[in-house]
């Protein structure tokens, strides 16, 4: 099966030095390809994936493993890169979440010091997940501690169907745009007493304004019609008040997006009866990773699920659904697709079109042929069986 009529993930510069991308005029964005009509069918994901800065287009990448089954997944990518003579140059740190706690950046060891510097200088990053305990006190997430670090302040999850994959919907096409330095993921908890916990959820108009003018240019970059904002306005009226009228607000500058909003838990609901009426979603936070789970489980699983992280300067690729997976990890046996695709995107944002087209297609054409599978696809294939398969399509082509 050929995917060549679909046009792969790219990444695009926005702005040099601000986080709010300039506004174009009706002629400048159709001489960028802005607001055209979609000439063809859109791809698996979304064509173009917008980037707020890419100070500089270096091929040097800075590559964290994480926990649980990152290994085995981003050693898929680096076989396949390596095969592929992808001209990248990893810059490996190894970190885990599997540490003691820490109250501060400042106090994780070296590793994560080292990690922060490494995507400083490279600006680019593809990244496995790492494991947060639940049941530590006075431990940040790493994955939060590194957004807040380097302000990146989107994150997205692309869920969509993916022809060979057996699912119970169809036409499953949404992308979730996630605010990613505030709101509940703050972690800004204390105990007044030792049996009160307070926690603060911030949101402001600057973040708010900021993740919904990311939403409405992907969108009409990617020829998309309509952005659904999601909050709990109805009981946090003014947290969730703020976030929804700052980006409805926001959207009369874009007279060419349908913008409706709707309440979380309808939104839940919608998902799993009728996600054909979602397109982008913008979410605050802690509603983002739930919805971006409740996608995943409709298209087949966080295996399919790829994402990025994109801040004002650096850009971190990684899947979109955040499952450590702990208890597969040395079997040898989870599916890497998310990663690849993930670092498809990637190479689209080093302007490596080329071999992303390729990569991407191998990926898909072994999804859709269906002869290696990996367990969650109701297949029986190790990691490095489908990693072979793909490489052999790559041959063939």
């Amino acid at each position: 099966m050929c995917y060549c009529n679909r046009v792969d993930f790219e990444l695009r510069p926005i702005c040099s030095r601000t986080c709010y991308p300039p506004r174009s005029s009706p002629a400048e964005q159709e001489q960028r390809g802005l607001g055209r009509s979609p000439s063809r069918r859109r791809h698996l994901a979304p064509e173009k994936l917008l980037s707020t800065h890419l100070s500089t287009i270096g091929k040097d990448t800075n590559i964290k493993k994480g926990d649980g089954i990152g290994a085995e997944i981003t050693d898929s990518v680096k076989t396949i890169f390596k095969a592929e003579n992808v001209p990248v140059q990893w810059e490996q740190v190894d970190v885990t979440g599997l540490v003691e706690p820490a109250n501060s950046l400042a106090e994780y060891p070296d590793a994560y010091q080292e990690a922060i510097r490494s995507l400083q200088r490279n600006k680019v990053g593809l990244k496995g997940i790492l494991y947060t305990p639940v049941d530590r006190t006075g431990h940040p997430s790493f994955n939060v501690a590194l957004r807040k670090e380097l302000d990146i302040f989107a994150s997205l999850a692309l869920i969509k169907n993916i022809p060979g994959v057996e699912t119970r919907l169809k036409d499953i096409d949404m992308v979730l745009v996630r605010e990613n330095t505030e709101g509940e993921y703050s972690g800004l908890e204390h105990r007044p007493t030792p049996d009160i916990v307070e926690s603060l959820k911030i949101i402001t108009s600057y973040n708010s304004e900021r993740i919904g003018r990311f939403a409405f240019d992907f969108a009409i970059t990617n020829n998309r019609k309509k952005v659904t904002v999601i909050h709990k306005a109805n009981i946090m009226k003014a947290s969730d008040g703020l976030f929804r009228a700052t980006i409805k607000k926001l959207g009369e500058q874009y007279p060419q997006i349908t913008v409706n909003d709707m309440i979380v838990d309808n939104a839940s609901m919608q998902a799993v009866s009728w996600p054909q009426q979602f397109d982008v979603l913008v979410t605050p936070n802690l509603y983002g990773t739930i919805l971006s789970n409740i996608g995943a489980g409709l298209i087949g699983g966080p295996g399919l699920v790829p994402g990025a992280s994109i801040g004002r300067e650096h850009a971190v690729f990684e899947p979109g659904c955040r499952h450590v997976g702990l208890d597969i990890k040395g079997r040898n046996s989870a599916n890497p697709t998310a990663m690849i695709l993930s670092a498809v995107m990637m190479l689209r944002h080093l302007g490596l079109d080329g071999y992303a087209d390729r990569i991407s297609k191998a990926t898909y054409d072994v999804i859709a042929e269906g002869k290696t599978r990996t367990p969650d696809l109701g297949g029986n294939n190790t990691t490095t069986e489908f990693t072979r398969a793909i490489l052999d399509q790559l041959e063939k082509a």
